[in-house]
């Protein structure tokens, strides 16, 4: 059933979700193709590039609760496990700083660092490098603005 679910998920997608996708389709983000709510049983990514194995998650609110971020460490632990990394943004950064969610994934593609420094959910943003490690195979970036 996750490719009733993917289908489900492609008609709903949130605005950020949108955003980004406008951007993203049709390889325009330098010629890479991406696809959109791709089964990876029993997970559903929000965008995936088959090519470099990269996953990219856009998180709301609820996934700054203590719950939520346990799960988003089991995912991203089930994927590593899988060869696929992950890279997280808030929904807001799509929003506010989409140009910067988009050279991120394009860095992250053609540069790849697996020694890059993360804080955690929460924690203040480190002035660079742009991208920070979160746990196994996870890009974080940090939330930016309100």
């Amino acid at each position: 059933m996750p490719d009733q679910r993917a289908r489900d998920l492609r008609k709903h997608q949130t605005e950020a979700e949108k955003l980004l996708w406008s951007r993203m389709r049709n390889r325009q983000l330098g010629g890479f193709k991406f696809r959109r709510q791709h089964p990876v049983p029993p997970y559903i990514l929000d965008f995936y590039n088959e090519e470099y194995k990269i996953a990219i998650e856009l998180d709301g609110d609820t996934h700054g609760h203590e719950k939520q971020i346990k799960k988003d460490k089991e995912r991203t632990t089930f994927l590593a496990k899988q060869g696929i990394s992950v890279i997280r943004f808030w929904n807001n950064e799509v929003f506010q700083n989409l140009e910067g969610v988009l050279e991120t994934i394009l860095n992250h593609i053609e540069y790849p660092s697996p020694t890059s420094l993360t804080p955690l959910r929460g924690e203040a943003p480190l002035p660079s490098p742009p991208r920070e490690r979160e746990g196994p195979g996870e890009v974080r970036r940090t939330k930016t603005g309100g």
